[in-house]
């Protein structure tokens, strides 16, 4: 990252989330920006500077939240690149002075957003600009029933936020809901679930813990490669993770054995952790196991100023496993009885304590896209709010390498 936009990264808080398809497919990233005070006087090309680093214009596509009506305004006269969606308020859209900025943004090609309910009738003008609404759960108006209630019609495409439940997001795309904006993690884990006790593991999962233990234990290579030959597909995936840009090897890696000769079996534990984390074939959990990836990345850039290689492997595998309990439902305390993960690892998971918990806190906050709960985190972690930001942008680069 460039030190030119510094300034803007100590001024802001970052959060993201994904905009989510019917097919469970992650279609684009929800940006938002949160500056620290309310007067805070910022500059929007420094903002487009560092977006642009992260998704250039030829890159995937982001919806940027701005949560400042002067920095909005600020976007609106600019002229970002058309992967670069922007969601507008409501009340921003609805006033007469912003029909000419809204109409120029459009006609540049950027896709436009409706954030929330307007309280008047939109500039005639101004309607045709936007290509989906966002509208939340809490105000949806048609939860108990798939018909829109008398009078409702809705004459662009929309988009559902507030989902958190796997229930919820089925139920929105039942609606019509185009997409769901945020993380649908928030199911109750319980140990009565369909897939409990001891065949909690799809058999592709149980390849793969089977090699984490094989691994932790050190044994020859001969027995890890047999164990990977049971399953060519994930020996396949394991050489796409390890050969992809996000983890900078200068040599192409062709083989298992010449992946353990290379990383050690130390630095091969991560990729086995994110390997488990995105292994299940559970289309509701695509979701899960896109955040669980960026997690675990976002964690190592936090970390990476002040840990050693061990720890930065560490709280990567504690950012990656810390959704494990969602996807194998059950809780922490019983799931990594049969999974091998460092001391450090089981104490935030497990025990909710430990040095690496204050990480994590970090990532929730980032992820809630709240700025009292980035201030609170970011206090506990004690980090500054540029390193954090950097830390995400980072992260979120390197996630884009992976996919």
């Amino acid at each position: 990252m460039s030190d030119t936009s510094s300034s803007i990264l100590g001024h802001i808080a970052l959060g993201y989330s994904p905009f989510v398809d019917r097919n469970r497919a992650v279609i684009a990233t929800r940006l938002t920006v949160m500056p620290l005070r309310p007067d805070a006087q910022l500059d929007v090309a420094q903002l487009l500077h560092e977006v642009g680093n992260v998704w250039p214009a030829s890159g995937a596509r982001v919806s940027l939240n701005i949560v400042s009506e002067s920095l909005l305004q600020e976007l609106l006269g600019a002229q970002p690149s058309a992967n670069l969606m922007v969601e507008i308020p409501a009340f921003m859209a609805a006033d007469p002075a912003n029909v000419a900025a809204i109409t120029a943004l459009h006609a540049n090609g950027s896709t436009l957003l409706i954030k929330g309910r307007p309280l008047r009738e939109l500039p005639r003008e101004v309607l045709p600009c936007f290509k989906y609404s966002i509208i939340d759960l809490a105000d949806e108006r048609r939860v108990d029933s798939n018909i829109a209630p008398p009078g409702v019609t809705r004459t662009i495409q929309y988009v559902q936020s507030g989902v958190r439940t796997v229930a919820d997001m089925e139920a929105c795309f039942q609606r019509g809901a185009q997409a769901v904006l945020g993380w649908p993690i928030d199911d109750a884990v319980t140990t009565t679930a369909a897939r409990s006790g001891k065949n909690v593991a799809a058999p592709d999962m149980q390849v793969i813990i089977e090699l984490i233990h094989r691994v932790d234990k050190e044994e020859p290579i001969e027995k890890l490669e047999a164990t990977l030959k049971r399953d060519p597909p994930l020996a396949f995936k394991l050489l796409r993770y390890i050969n992809s840009p996000a983890f900078g090897l200068r040599v192409e890696i062709n083989s298992f054995r010449h992946a353990i000769m290379m990383l050690g079996y130390q630095r091969l534990k991560r990729w086995l952790a994110l390997l488990l984390a995105t292994a299940s074939k559970d289309v509701n959990l695509k979701p899960v196991m896109f955040a669980a990836v960026r997690r675990g990345l976002l964690m190592e850039e936090l970390a990476r100023g002040v840990a050693d290689e061990e720890m930065r492997n560490e709280v990567f595998i504690c950012g990656v496993f810390s959704l494990l309990d969602r996807m194998f439902q059950q809780p922490f305390a019983q799931l990594l009885d049969s999974i091998p993960v460092p001391e450090r690892v089981r104490q935030a998971l497990a025990e909710e304590g430990g040095p690496y918990r204050p990480y994590l806190e970090v990532v929730r906050a980032i992820e809630s896209e709240s700025l009292f709960e980035f201030r609170e985190a970011a206090d506990q972690l004690m980090m500054s709010v540029n390193e954090i930001n950097r830390a995400q942008l980072r992260a979120l680069m390197q996630a884009a390498e992976l996919e």
